[in-house]
Formats: C-alpha cells, structure tokens, sequence
C-alpha cells in the first residue's frame, strides 16, 4: 500500500505496519488507520502516521523508558476490545509535542496509546490520574549528554 506523508514523502508501507484505530483519536475521530513508524530498533521513540491525511503524525515516545514510575490499571473491557493478555501485553506509547528547543519536549502522561501488536488495533486512553500532565516535560532536568554529544 502506497500512503503520501509531509514527513516522509510517498511511503511503501506493509500490512503488518497497519494499526487499527476503531474509535479514532481524540480531536481526530475521523481517522481510524495509522502506520507505525519506529525510529529505529534501540530508540525509545516512533511515529505514527495516518494513511489518509498526510500532514496527521503523530511523534511517539515509550513512557518506560523516561517514566520508570509510570503506571496505570487498564480497563478490563478496553483490554478485551483490544484483546490483549498476559500472554500479549500492550504497547504503551505517550504522544509527544517537540517545542522550540528538544529540551522543551512534553508529552500526554494523561492520555496514552495503547496497541495491540499482534493484532494491530490501539486505542487512546484517557486517564483519571490527577498526578499525570497533558504538557509533562520528557526532559524536566535538561537534555541527556548523549543527546548533546549526538547533535554536536
């Protein structure tokens, strides 16, 4: 399947890379499927490109790699519409918002994309964890020397 995307031109893109997004995503209810773009094997981040609207990605970013704290119950019945189990456990993913400056970076703790990668269906949870941020800097203490040594 051939998709166009602001971001990434004319994309090739497999089934297995398809997600399902059956209600859609907050503020986009019209958009059900998405492709999956990891960075790269080690990088905790990816993107998520819808297959109908070119200039809809969204940036990705894994909270367990930058939250290790990070935890919420999942609803039995979201985890049996997106048929997950012990033996298939979720994908987590927050979405994050890039600022001005990298350092600025925030992401939704509020509201996480939950998928299903077997399967290939997600979802968009919301939250009700007072303690969690819709805008939660992804670096609140400056960015990571590796990131400053890597873009220098």
């Amino acid at each position: 399947m051939k998709i166009e995307s602001t971001r990434f031109g004319e994309l090739e893109v497999a089934e297995e890379h398809l997600f399902n997004f059956s209600h859609g995503i907050p503020g986009f209810p019209d958009e059900k499927i998405f492709v999956f773009i990891p960075l790269d094997e080690k990088s905790p981040f990816a993107y998520l490109q819808s297959t109908t609207e070119p200039n809809l990605t969204f940036l990705l970013a894994d909270p367990f790699t930058f939250f290790k704290d990070y935890e919420f119950v999942l609803e039995d019945e979201i985890a049996k519409e997106l048929d997950l189990s012990e033996e298939n456990p979720p994908q987590v993913f927050l979405i994050a918002t890039v600022k001005e400056k990298l350092e600025d970076m925030t992401v939704n703790l509020v509201a996480p994309l939950v998928m299903n990668g077997l399967n290939r269906i997600g979802s968009q949870v919301i939250l009700d964890k007072r303690e969690y941020s819709i805008r939660h800097k992804l670096f609140p203490d400056g960015l990571p020397k590796e990131a400053v040594k890597g873009g220098a």
